[in-house]
């Protein structure tokens, strides 16, 4: 059993009726995903109507009984139980007649988006405090299985769910699929920056057949300095030298403005998932391609061009020497400054573009360990539930998006003043109290 610390106890109460339930206690609503495990739909279920995501375990491919990576994320997903880590609430089957065949569905929590499928909705760009809010949401569930002993082994966007009151949650903990596209970006491991690798068992299996450089500066240099510098240390090949999860929360990245929002500020979006948005993508390049093979089998005909003329004559309609005025035209006029750009356009003075400074809803914590705390190991994990660690601004249990009903509302509601945290440069105030670290609590 894995070694937790106080206030981080495991899931251990599982439910009896795991397993019991057929799948048509649920009403298939839409498909939302697809992949090597299979399928994942968004359903309801019948009694309640509650929204849920039914996770189809693929079992056609299989030789040897139940799929080995689906023990595994049941395992895992039965014991952990974070506001971080995705939900599984039960286990249902879908019965064919056959006792010894059928399908077996994981029944999780619906959660509105993945982030490869937002990230892919038109037009959307990510404001910084909501990129941070995002990373900080990551790197707290991370912490929470590291210390479970737990490594999901596979981050991307796709496996990173959110929904609308901005919760970001890690799903997915079956089969890794990023080892050379993680060699690809920081280079092959080797003896010189990753002393001893060569002696790890399989390492000739696993490494590069060709010479890999560490391409990270390059491929992000239009990051600034402090989100840079996290994601070197990040993404450091040798284990003993990379950054943990815990460190990485009280980086520099997440204690200078514009500083991470309250999750609940964050805009509501219509469902946006990767399977939907590459579906759409897929739809769209198919019919660019039935237009372009319609034009070309059918082009359009040429206007009627004049006769051709004997050599020597001119075409009746047309006129030797210079081109005479046309009827009631008017002298040309010298070339001068064009009106438009004579003057600015709009006045001259006027509001400045960014609001007053004020209250943030961000995270505002002042002292950087050492005072009135003895940072991450002072005291236990955060209890289940999400504390109010975003000043008193007011805005816990509010409603966002001014209290407007469905998707697509506008801009984030930040609290009183510039959206980013304080407008001054540097750390913002805390409005708790107290140490950063102190907020967190976890145990060494």
């Amino acid at each position: 059993m894995a070694i937790t610390a106080p206030g981080q106890q495991l899931n251990l109460n599982e439910s009896p009726c795991w397993g019991s339930r057929s799948v048509d206690c649920f009403e298939k609503l839409e498909q939302i995903g697809e992949g090597t495990y299979g399928q994942v739909y968004m359903a309801r279920e019948i009694k309640t109507g509650e929204i849920v995501a039914l996770k189809k375990i693929r079992m056609d491919n299989e030789r040897e009984g139940f799929p080995i990576t689906a023990i595994r994320e049941i395992k895992i997903l039965k014991k952990l139980h974070h506001e971080n880590v995705i939900k599984l609430k039960e286990i249902v089957t879908s019965p064919d007649g056959n006792k010894y065949k059928g399908g077996i569905y994981m029944v999780f929590e619906y959660m509105d988006h993945d982030l490869t499928g937002l990230a892919d909705r038109p037009g959307m760009r990510f404001s910084v405090p909501q990129i941070k809010c995002y990373m900080r949401q990551l790197l707290t569930g991370l912490h929470y299985c590291h210390v479970n002993q737990v490594l999901h082994r596979d981050i991307k966007g796709s496996n990173l769910l959110i929904d609308n009151e901005g919760n970001l949650k890690l799903a997915d903990f079956g089969l890794p699929e990023q080892l050379n596209k993680i060699f690809e970006l920081c280079g092959a491991p080797d003896e010189v920056n990753w002393p001893g690798v060569s002696k790890i068992p399989w390492y000739n299996n696993f490494k590069p057949t060709r010479p890999m450089k560490r391409r990270l500066r390059e491929v992000f240099r239009h990051f600034d300095r402090h989100a840079l510098e996290l994601l070197e240390r990040m993404l450091t090949l040798d284990p003993s030298q990379r950054i943990s999860a815990k460190d990485a929360l009280d980086a520099e990245y997440f204690w200078t403005d514009p500083l991470p929002c309250d999750p609940k500020s964050l805009p509501k979006y219509e469902s946006s998932h990767e399977f939907q948005t590459k579906k759409k993508r897929q739809q769209q390049r198919q019919h660019d391609e039935n237009a372009k093979r319609q034009k070309l089998q059918h082009p359009q005909q040429h206007g009627r061009l004049p006769p051709i003329q004997q050599s020597g004559q001119a075409h009746p309609q047309m006129r030797s020497g210079p081109n005479p005025p046309m009827h009631n035209s008017q002298p040309p006029v010298a070339a001068g400054p064009s009106h438009h750009y004579g003057k600015p356009r709009g006045p001259a003075g006027g509001p400045g573009r960014y609001p007053p400074s004020g209250t943030s809803g961000g995270y505002n914590h002042p002292n950087r360990g050492g005072q009135g705390g003895g940072g991450y190991g002072s005291g236990p994990y955060p209890p289940q539930g999400r504390a109010p660690p975003y000043g008193s601004s007011g805005m816990t249990g509010a409603p966002r998006g001014g209290g407007s009903s469905g998707y697509g509302v506008g801009a984030p509601n930040y609290p009183q003043g510039a959206p980013y945290g304080s407008s001054g440069a540097g750390r913002g105030s805390n409005m708790m109290g107290g140490n950063r670290n102190q907020q967190y609590g976890w145990q060494q």
